[in-house]
């Protein structure tokens, strides 16, 4: 049952926000919330009050109060989420709204609310790649302007910004690559070939590639060289793709005799000795990565890492059990 003082305090908070009387309403629902802490709907009204006076820090404040009270409170999770759009923390945004939807899935507000925020991020992330890419043209780098924007098409194909900053990037970043090209030697070119048919998903075409590439490397006594690293890691892709796991295996192992701390062969190695339920040294692989500076592996690949790690674990533990029993 609600503590009774407290719900005489409500109402009266309800009385002065119908008034307009915001101020005065926050005053007697922090009252209520002081009588009574376990009321969500306290702390969500003097949030809404904070909307309404336009001061969204106090709001996110006073939701996360409300959160507090009750974690299956709904509206705590969208008042949150007002407060965190308006003040344009966008990423925090969409977890309150994510934390809200795994509460009540079918909530039309929060899914309404995820969509036009996700919307607004894809907005902001286009303009950060037109920005950089700007600035990468005033600078003379045509490969990176160019790179940048096709990130950027791929977030809004038909852009006319970015469209008429390609037409400009375009044309010198395809003379540059006919210059570079030009100059390759025939190895370099096989790489290059790969990697095109990579991109197009022709991935028994790039092995072949690859493998030639790595041959003529290997005759001239460079298969540790830059070049071969790439090849066998552009290659250990490709077999991972067709679920060649043994080739991901072998290619990756040729690039970390050579760099033991090549954070995307472990990974890939690691997968690839799942795939073939060598649960163990795809553990190891795991254990090696989340070893390393933080910093040196990124956030993707570390919490790609530390999930397969939780996997792992249990899988192992899983079959030390089969084999005592």
């Amino acid at each position: 049952m609600p503590h009774a003082q407290a719900e005489v305090a409500k109402a009266a908070g309800n009385a002065f926000f119908k008034a307009g009387s915001y101020a005065a309403a926050i005053e007697k629902y922090d009252a209520a919330s002081d009588i009574d802490g376990s009321v969500p709907a306290y702390q969500s009204n003097a949030a809404a009050c904070w909307e309404k006076l336009g001061d969204y820090e106090n709001m996110e404040k006073a939701a996360r109060k409300c959160i507090a009270s009750d974690k299956n409170f709904v509206k705590g999770y969208f008042r949150l989420a007002t407060a965190l759009k308006s003040l344009n923390n966008l990423s925090a945004c969409i977890k309150a709204l994510e934390s809200g939807l795994a509460i009540q899935s079918s909530n039309s507000d929060l899914k309404k609310m995820k969509k036009e925020v996700v919307e607004l991020q894809r907005a902001e992330q286009v303009a950060s790649y037109c920005n950089k890419a700007d600035e990468q043209m005033q600078s003379g780098d045509i490969a990176g302007a160019y790179k940048t924007l096709e990130l950027a098409s791929r977030l809004d194909a038909g852009n006319a910004d970015i469209d008429r900053m390609m037409g400009k990037v375009r044309p010198k970043f395809e003379a540059a690559e006919a210059r570079r090209k030009s100059g390759l030697s025939q190895t370099e070119l096989y790489k290059e070939k790969g990697d095109t048919a990579y991109k197009a998903a022709n991935f028994e075409g790039a092995i072949e590639l690859y493998t030639k590439c790595i041959d003529a490397l290997r005759a001239s006594q460079k298969a540790e060289s830059p070049l071969a690293l790439k090849a066998y890691s552009n290659r250990a892709a490709c077999y991972k793709q067709i679920s060649n796991f043994d080739g991901t295996i072998g290619d990756c192992s040729a690039v970390l005799e050579v760099e033991p701390d090549n954070v995307k062969a472990l990974i890939r190695r690691a997968q690839a000795f799942e795939g073939v339920e060598r649960y163990r040294f795809s553990l190891s692989d795991i254990k090696t990565v989340l070893a390393m500076p933080y910093e040196n592996v990124g956030k993707t690949n570390w919490d790609l890492c530390n999930m397969m790690q939780h996997r792992l674990n249990r899988t192992v533990t899983a079959l030390k059990k089969m084999n005592s029993s």
